[in-house]
C-alpha cells in the first residue's frame, strides 16, 4: 500500500496547472549559465565545464528513474519522495527546483577543481577531495530537508543513522562527481561527447519504455 507521502507526491505529478513564475527567472539562470559556458568553450576550445554539467544531471536522472522504479515495483514507497509543495513535481522523488539545482551542480563543481590535476588537498587528489566535500555538503542538506519535512525516508536502512548516512553518501550523490571524474578523465572531446550521449540515451529509452509502454507512474 502506497505511503501517505507517496499519494500525496502523486498527487499533481507532472500536472503543468501547478507551475509558478519564479520557475522563469531560474529558468533564465540556468540558460544564462550555460550560454555563458558555451561561449568560452566555443573561444578556448574547453567544453570541460559543459560535459560536467550535463553529466552530473545525467546520473541524477538515472538516480530518480531507479528511485521511481522502487516506488512502482514495491507500490509502497521510494527511497526518498519530495511530496510537498512545487511548481512542478516531474517524479515522485524530483521536482523542478532540484532540476534546476542539479543542472548548475556539475558546472559548479569542476570551476572548483585546480587546472592542474596533480593537485593534492590534505593527500588527495583535487577532484577526489572536492567529491567527497560536495557528496558530503549534499548529505548535510538532504538530511535538514528531511529533518524538514520536505524529503520523505520510509525505509529503515535510508535514514539519519549512520549506516544509513553512508549509503545516502554513497549511492545518492558520490557517484555523481564519480562520473563527471570518469567522463573529464577521458582522453578526447568525441569520447566525452559519447560517454554524456549514451548516458542520456540509456536513461531516456529507460523511462520512454517504463512510462510510455508499461504505463509505469513514478
Amino acid at each position: 500500500m502506497p505511503t501517505a507521502a507517496s499519494l500525496q507526491a502523486l498527487d499533481g505529478l507532472r500536472d503543468l496547472s501547478t507551475l509558478q513564475w519564479y520557475v522563469i527567472p531560474l529558468l533564465a539562470i540556468v540558460f544564462y549559465i550555460y550560454t555563458t559556458e558555451i561561449k568560452k568553450a566555443r573561444a578556448t576550445g574547453n567544453w570541460d565545464a559543459i560535459i560536467a554539467g550535463l553529466t552530473l544531471f545525467g546520473v541524477d536522472f538515472f538516480n530518480e528513474t531507479w528511485n521511481g522504479w522502487i516506488f512502482y515495483l514495491t507500490q509502497h514507497s521510494a527511497l526518498w519522495t519530495t511530496p510537498g509543495p512545487t511548481a512542478l513535481r516531474t517524479m515522485v522523488g524530483w521536482n523542478i527546483e532540484i532540476m534546476f539545482m542539479f543542472a548548475l551542480s556539475g558546472i559548479i563543481f569542476y570551476h572548483t577543481l585546480s587546472d592542474d590535476p596533480e593537485t593534492k588537498i590534505l593527500g588527495l587528489p583535487d577532484r577526489w577531495f572536492w567529491a567527497i566535500g560536495y557528496a558530503t555538503f549534499c548529505v548535510i542538506v538532504e538530511c535538514l530537508l528531511n529533518i524538514g519535512g520536505l524529503l520523505v525516508w520510509e525505509y529503515p536502512w535510508w535514514t539519519r543513522s549512520p549506516a544509513g548516512v553512508w549509503l545516502i553518501f554513497l549511492f545518492g550523490y558520490f557517484h555523481f562527481y564519480v562520473a563527471v571524474i570518469i567522463v573529464l578523465n577521458l582522453k578526447t572531446l568525441r569520447a566525452r561527447i559519447w560517454a554524456v550521449s549514451g548516458l542520456y540515451t540509456i536513461v531516456t529509452a529507460a523511462n520512454v519504455i517504463s512510462m510510455g509502454f508499461l504505463g509505469w507512474v513514478y
